[in-house]
């Protein structure tokens, strides 16, 4: 039986879409106007490039699901297990939350979180710069490993939930679940991004978006104190 947070874990990816566009919106579009000339039609000859970017992206995701998930399990041995689980699953559902108002723009808490990140990624990015212009799609897949490290509220949010996943395995799988829901968004911006991007700008698509993932929260907090 799958157990439900990983397709819950998806869904966040897919209605997280929303905030991908503004955050990565402008990366990919930068990395698909700098590819090779096209051969044959546009959207098949980008389509590798498209795939090795967000393989790389989501792989990195999964690893950093990967440590989560074995510091959690780790740390939840030097107290009972049991409640450490519960705790940590009420953070999580917490930052759900605060996910979901970020996504909304009703509270824009997240963001500070995301500035935080940026120590790490102020020494990760010039690997990325490296491999630029992209002329081969392992030199994209590269680009995906180092992008997958970005600072974001939402890979963060979920990365809180990754650490009482169980362990490392668990971490890995709810993270890879979570970064193939964001799949549909960015694949499309780097295919049909003008018409997309006018869409999840609307207010209204923000706001279903957040309160998704807020109700996600809430399921989460309520999971933990049926099980206390």
């Amino acid at each position: 039986m799958i157990e439900p947070f990983y397709p819950a874990a998806f869904l966040v990816g897919l209605t997280g879409g929303v905030h991908c566009f503004g955050m990565c919106g402008g990366i990919v579009g930068a990395l698909t106007l700098g590819l090779p000339p096209a051969r044959g039609h546009p959207l098949l000859a980008r389509l590798p490039y498209l795939l090795a970017y967000n393989g790389g992206r989501v792989t990195s995701y999964a690893s950093a699901g990967a440590l989560a998930g074995g510091a959690g399990a780790w740390a939840a041995n030097l107290v009972s297990i049991h409640h450490a689980q519960l705790g940590l699953q009420i953070i999580a559902g917490l930052f759900m939350i605060l996910l979901g108002f970020y996504l909304a723009g009703w509270w824009t808490a997240l963001g500070r979180l995301e500035r935080a990140g940026g120590v790490l990624w102020r020494r990760i990015e010039p690997l990325g710069r490296r491999l630029l212009p992209v002329r081969t799609p392992l030199q994209a897949l590269g680009i995906g490993l180092v992008w997958g490290w970005l600072p974001c509220g939402l890979v963060y949010s979920v990365l809180v939930w990754a650490l009482g996943a169980g362990g490392a395995g668990k971490g890995a799988l709810l993270m890879l679940c979570f970064g193939l829901g964001t799949l549909p968004a960015l694949l499309a911006l780097g295919t049909v991004a003008a018409a997309l991007a006018a869409f999840v700008r609307r207010p209204w698509v923000r706001q279903v978006a957040g309160i998704l993932v807020v109700l996600f929260g809430f399921y989460e907090i309520g999971m933990a104190l049926l099980m206390h």
